[in-house]
């Protein structure tokens, strides 16, 4: 699925606004048939932005069940004779779509796009109206999944078994867009380098007969390299790699001919690079790589995990300031936007699945009961399914962008279960087919402590590991919370021989609660944690990545340990440096000794 553009062959058009908007927990809307006609409800909600917080009353934040958005839209007349699309870049959790009285979509998964073919429901110079039920509950037939308990008092209540937010709504730009009738669908591309020169196999997939002319455009828009045919390869005697803190990107123009002229043209931006995993280094274009950076979370004020640009680049800017080279999107796909902006800028991205929260052990949500993480009421085959469907969709999406060196395919799973082999073996092969080129890993939970205790790590190419020491475990303690981490971290050096990425470390931090003794809480204390974690790194070849937990303060369920959130960012939620960021900067900033 390509990302709209705008070409002399195609335009997009954004929806972006206020549409109207009515929540419906009881599901009247569908019994009622609202999409026959303008929704009766005067309130307006803007998209892209999470509803919840949005209102000033509570019951919206706290809505489980449908909610109905609504607007106008007028079709260009210059689009007729094209093939019309309408295109969500994410509606979570579960949207339905209708234009005018006519179903054209529906679609499972919060994080990931989807459209549909709209010619025949729409006139152009004429308004159409369009209308999206979204719904916001998870079960254990969805990822990442939950459970709806119903109180005594009969409300209905989300459990998630994840520790942020569950914001819900049209979190992303909803498009209308047009194509030619005989039109590229995809371009799928592989690169690599043979030392000074650089090569870039295509596949041109189109829904029509006709031929194909590829061209690849360097950075000054001069052609470097040209071929013909629906598969090939372009090759680039002096290549331009892209690499970390360079995001070098060449353009890939693929024209589709029919009777001697263009039927239809896409422009995709290009960076070639290399990945690879070498014994317990990892390497991009050849070179060893550290990974210095952080676990993030699409959140801020008011617009929960609605996409905004100039938080966007607000955030890079501080990533950047501080030194930092990679994130991961943790827990979740990040808006495309995100992705390009990524390459555009040479920051390096391990890319998630919203596969959060398979783990009972953890019980996050509402005092959960403690029960088998894999069973049929639990984690199960229909959970498999939905994980399936995410792995596809998101190596479907980010399969070309340069930033993406890792696929994740989830956080925190029940590792230390024998029947968790079981679930992800077909799991990471099915990633493994759909794209070989990237190493594939997943976020090890603390209860996997040592390699003894795991299941599944030897099916992976990276050890992503998620350890507190020294908050959640030897709280306070940071003497023992060094000899601890640097035990488990040797014995996971000594049973594999893999690259060590710690993509969680961090404690919990007040912005403003300062103390001489740094106690827990403190921002010296949360300054005192990484410092201690980073002298454990550094005495551990096999650890090549360290991503702080977490980028910024995010927003969680209310909870005894969670005062307004989760504390662990080293910036809060508006985005204000603590200690730790500082420290960073300067150890990140620093001139660091040659890897092997």
């Amino acid at each position: 699925m390509l990302r709209p553009i705008n070409s002399g062959f195609r335009e997009r058009r954004s929806l972006n606004g206020l549409w109207r908007f009515q929540a419906d927990a009881g599901s009247d809307g569908w019994r009622a048939e609202w999409w026959q006609r303008p929704l009766a409800s005067r309130v307006e909600m803007p998209v892209p932005a999470s509803y919840n917080d949005i209102p000033a009353e509570r019951e919206l934040r706290d809505h489980v069940g449908d909610v109905w958005y609504q607007t106008e839209a007028l079709i260009p007349l210059g689009w007729r004779g094209r093939r019309i699309v309408l295109r969500l870049d994410s509606a979570t959790h579960r949207g339905t779509v209708w234009v005018g009285e006519t179903q054209v979509a529906r679609h499972q998964g919060g994080y990931t796009p989807f459209e549909a073919d709209i010619t025949g429901h729409v006139t152009p110079g004429e308004p159409v109206r369009i209308t999206v039920c979204l719904n916001n509950e998870l079960s254990w037939a969805t990822i990442p999944p939950g459970e709806i308990e119903t109180t005594e008092d009969g409300r209905r209540v989300q459990r998630c078994f994840h520790d942020f937010f569950n914001y819900a709504g049209l979190h992303r730009t909803v498009w209308l867009y047009c194509t030619p009738v005989a039109h590229i669908e995809d371009i799928p591309v592989v690169t690599d380098l043979q030392g000074t020169a650089g090569s870039v196999d295509y596949r041109i997939e189109t829904d029509a007969d006709g031929s194909v002319e590829v061209e690849l455009f360097d950075a000054d828009s001069v052609r470097v390299a040209s071929g013909s045919g629906a598969v090939g390869r372009l090759r680039i005697p002096k290549v331009h790699p892209w690499a970390p803190g360079d995001g070098y990107l060449y353009t890939l123009r693929a024209r589709l001919r029919g009777a001697g002229a263009d039927e239809d043209r896409y422009d995709l931006p290009v960076g070639v690079r290399t990945v690879a995993v070498d014994g317990n280094r990892f390497l991009i274009n050849g070179r060893p790589f550290r990974f210095t950076g952080f676990g993030r979370h699409e959140d801020s004020e008011i617009r929960g995990k609605g996409h905004d640009d100039a938080f966007m680049v607000h955030d890079f800017a501080l990533m950047e300031w501080v030194g930092a080279n990679s994130f991961r999107t943790s827990h979740y796909p990040y808006a495309e936007e995100v992705m390009e902006y990524a390459d555009r800028r040479g920051l390096v991205v391990i890319d998630e699945t919203p596969a959060v929260g398979l783990n009972m052990k953890l019980g996050l949500s509402r005092g959960a009961p403690r029960r088998p993480t894999f069973s049929e009421a639990t984690v199960s085959a229909l959970t498999q399914q939905a994980h399936l469907q995410a792995i596809r969709e998101l190596i479907a999406r980010d399969k070309n962008h340069p930033s993406v060196v890792m696929w994740s395919l989830a956080n925190e799973p029940d590792s230390t279960d024998p029947a968790a082999r079981e679930y992800f073996e077909p799991l990471v092969a099915a990633a493994r087919r759909l794209d070989p080129s990237r190493p594939l890993c997943f976020a090890n939970y603390h209860d996997a402590e040592s390699p003894g205790r795991d299941a599944i790590s030897d099916l992976f190419d990276v050890l992503c590991i998620n350890r507190y020491y020294g908050w959640y475990v030897d709280t306070g303690d940071l003497a023992s919370a060094e000899r601890h981490l640097e035990a488990e971290l040797r014995a996971w050096s000594e049973g594999y021989s893999k690259p060590i990425v710690i993509t969680e470390y961090g404690a919990d931090a007040v912005a403003g609660l300062r103390a001489v003794a740094g106690s827990v809480w403190t921002e010296e204390y949360q300054r005192d944690l990484l410092a201690m974690s980073h002298r454990v790194f550094d005495r551990i070849d096999a650890v090549v990545g360290e991503q702080v937990w977490n980028f910024a303060d995010f927003g969680t369920e209310p909870s005894l340990h969670r005062v307004d959130g989760n504390r662990k960012g080293v910036f809060t939620r508006d985005r204000r440096p603590k200690l730790a960021a500082h420290a960073l900067r300067e150890r990140w900033m620093a001139p660091r000794r040659p890897q092997r």
